[in-house]
């Protein structure tokens, strides 16, 4: 059992799962091709969650398990994921380090709770399945606080099998490791795409799905039919060859300032030189490698960092999303405030934006200094 994409007619892709055979698993195909296409998913959260599945398939087949029934078991699928390498030629027993994390057996769950329950849905499984994938409840056993106003009858879900994740937030990259990373850029594109990171706060798959008539840099933008003032991005949700993906929802418009202006006019004038005229309408383009003209993937945008960090000569691997983070933290420590940070980032929901925050230790100490004293206090209240 394995995960393999696959190219429909109108060039978008998606991922399914073969068997030894390299026969399409019908009831994983049928569920991977309504996520992508009639739930709108990403082509990559179709790749996880048909490698996720392809590994419960094929515990099943190496157990002797029918799949539909398999979930009265799924405690031993989890002890099969962690000591179980992908290769399934050994079996490491208990006590030795485990091939898969917490996070990563619990990214494999959640695809096969997405299936069975797709399944049930279409009467593949049975409906029993349900009761030993959730614990069903109702709200009469929460708080009161947490009850809301709605004094209907609201029945919740929470999943059976889960592991204990320990706490991990993602870290902001520092400004000395921004400026790090783009001195060791040896192109003007790589240059842009740290920018586009670091300064606009794009997701890689964001940057890596701008189209060039995405690229608003003009100050006055009427002639190219927008009346949106001032240099700008539109970042737009939209099936892309390359498989990038916007993960929010949301289309909005992003200021740049004069830097990525500077970054933008320097690029393409590399890629004039390069491709001329020609190329892919993506911006981002491979300029140095074949084939030559087309799109950089989100992939490539890791691969990007991964080499600027080691030439760079950092201390840590910095990530693409470290960079956004440091993004919204630069942005929040000069003045911005969280509805402003919210639509900068493309969050429909304020809470989201919370993970974001991360206070430089100056304005923390700020912050303290700013309480008054006692006796300031008892000075001011004899006054």
């Amino acid at each position: 059992m394995r995960a393999f994409p696959v190219k429909v007619p109108s060039g978008a892709r998606y991922w399914t799962v073969i068997d030894s055979d390299l026969q399409v698993v019908p009831v994983a195909d049928q569920w991977l091709r309504h996520l992508r296409f009639g739930r709108s998913r990403a082509e990559l959260t179709t790749k996880a969650y048909a490698e996720g599945v392809a590994l419960y398939f094929a515990w099943c087949d190496r157990t002797g398990r029918d799949w539909p029934k398999a979930p009265r078991d799924l405690g031993l699928f989890i002890v099969w994921l962690q000591h179980t390498p992908s290769s399934g030629n050994v079996v490491l027993g208990p006590g030795a380090k485990p091939v898969r994390q917490e996070r990563q057996v619990n990214k494999v769950l959640t695809a096969v709770r997405g299936l069975l329950t797709f399944a049930v849905s279409i009467a593949e499984a049975p409906a029993a399945v349900l009761g030993q994938l959730y614990e069903i409840a109702d709200a009469r056993d929460l708080p009161i606080a947490a009850r809301g106003e709605d004094t209907k009858l609201a029945v919740r879900l929470g999943v059976q099998h889960r592991l204990h994740e320990p706490e991990t937030q993602v870290d902001r990259a520092t400004d000395e490791e921004i400026v790090a990373l783009f001195k060791a850029c040896r192109n003007a594109r790589d240059r842009l795409v740290v920018l586009l990171l670091s300064r606009v706060g794009l997701r890689r798959g964001q940057a890596a799905g701008l189209l060039r008539r995405d690229c608003h840099l003009l100050m006055d933008s009427r002639a190219l039919g927008c009346r949106e003032g001032g240099a700008h991005l539109h970042v737009v949700r939209r099936q892309n060859s390359n498989g990038a993906w916007s993960k929010s929802r949301l289309s909005w418009v992003q200021p740049v300032d004069f830097l990525v202006v500077q970054a933008f006019d320097q690029y393409f004038d590399e890629r004039y030189a390069r491709l001329g005229a020609g190329g892919s309408d993506f911006l981002l383009v491979n300029l140095y490698r074949e084939p030559l003209g087309m799109p950089m993937s989100p992939g490539a945008i890791n691969e990007l960092f991964s080499d600027l960090a080691r030439r760079a000569g950092l201390d840590r691997a910095v990530a693409p999303h470290m960079l956004r983070h440091a993004m919204a933290g630069n942005a929040v420590d000069a003045g911005a405030s969280l509805d402003e940070l919210q639509a900068l980032l493309g969050q429909r929901n304020p809470n989201s934006v919370l993970p974001y925050l991360h206070p430089s230790r100056d304005r923390l100490r700020d912050a303290v200094t700013r309480v008054p004293s006692p006796r300031e206090l008892l000075e001011d209240g004899t006054r």
